[in-house]
């Protein structure tokens, strides 16, 4: 066992949520493993434990003033998996404390529903599905007139990052033409990707399917609005899988209900959404219930990719499977915590 405390604040997240037995039997020899998951752990908690802390897996608070107290502190893995605005991510980077988040979990889960959600809303398949429980379907032609084939169909990628990668894999068998919006990227990153470097309105106003996977920041919040949604051909599809703040959502659902362009949604500015919210009424919407990624194995392999860099830390190693924040980016990062339910 490892000298020094292991202080896992894991909430929202609990441990028998992202560890099967033997990855936190792993976890339980990294050192002495101090644990609250009926609560957030107290700042006084905190604050006893912090000087002789060596990993904290969870969303702990670490301003300055803090990590001056912990001394032996080597790594923050954040199982929540959003970089939030609580820690001084330059004074860790000065210290060589890892602070991690194994949020590519989510990756290939959240890529999978956006791809059946583009199927969705090309060929129609759920709109069919109510059509014919009301006994109003329509058969051949008649049920295909505004439906279009995914395969071959032109596609736009605002933000390649993980979620990005891993849809453009996945449509690789459909022979799509892609064109990627993603400024922090260089060209060369992208054409790596086969796909085509493009700026915000022409992924926009040439493609029939259009995903977003953009991280919010404090600069682009809304940056998706009446004006953007304008550009896109009628009929097109527009699917929003990583975070509702980087759309106006009123405009984006006014653009809905014109039938200018067809959605679907995994996120929503209000989270649960209120029962009586009009969207829950709206044609021409797909909705989903900010459930794409929480697939059981995505959570699991959390556990298993914070443990395994765990141990790397712990002997001395770099991390090989989270992401590590860089603090110029992690200020920038605005995304909601994920709440407690």
């Amino acid at each position: 066992m490892a000298e020094g405390i292991i202080l896992v604040d894991p909430l929202p997240r609990t441990l028998d949520l992202i560890m099967e037995p033997d990855v936190r039997a792993r976890l339980e020899k990294l050192g002495r493993v101090v644990i609250s998951e009926d609560a957030p752990m107290s700042d006084a908690q905190i604050d006893e434990l912090l000087p002789e802390t060596v990993l904290i897996f969870g969303q702990t608070a670490l301003p300055r003033e803090r990590l001056d107290r912990a001394k032996k502190l080597k790594a923050v893995i954040n199982v929540e998996t959003n970089f939030l605005p609580n820690i001084d991510y330059q004074t860790c980077q000065e210290r060589n404390i890892w602070v991690l988040t194994p949020g590519s979990a989510f990756a290939a889960p959240v890529a999978e529903a956006a791809l059946g959600m583009a199927i969705d809303l090309a060929r129609g398949i759920s709109a069919a599905d109510r059509a014919f429980r009301a006994v109003t379907e329509q058969y051949g032609l008649a049920a295909n007139a505004e439906t279009f084939r995914f395969a071959g169909a032109s596609v736009g990628i605002i933000g390649l990052g993980d979620l990005g990668k891993n849809l453009r894999e996945l449509i690789r068998p459909f022979k799509n033409p892609v064109k990627v919006f993603d400024p922090w990227l260089p060209d060369e990153i992208i054409e790596r990707h086969d796909c085509q470097p493009a700026s915000l309105d022409d992924v926009l106003s040439t493609s029939q399917v259009v995903f977003v996977f953009a991280t919010v920041t404090g600069e682009n919040q809304g940056f998706l609005g009446a004006r953007e949604f304008a550009l896109m051909k009628k009929g097109a599809a527009f699917l929003l899988m990583s975070r509702a703040a980087v759309v106006d959502f009123p405009a984006m659902l006014d653009a809905v209900r014109s039938g200018h362009i067809r959605v679907a949604t995994d996120v929503f500015p209000e989270e649960p959404v209120p029962a009586d919210d009009p969207v829950r009424q709206m044609e021409g919407i797909l909705l989903s219930a900010h459930r794409t990624g929480g697939t059981v194995d995505a959570l699991f392999s959390i556990g298993r990719m914070a443990v395994a860099d765990a141990e790397l830390i712990l002997r001395g190693l770099p991390p090989q499977l989270c992401r590590r924040a860089d603090p110029a980016l992690a200020s920038r990062l605005r995304s909601k915590p994920v709440r407690v339910t």
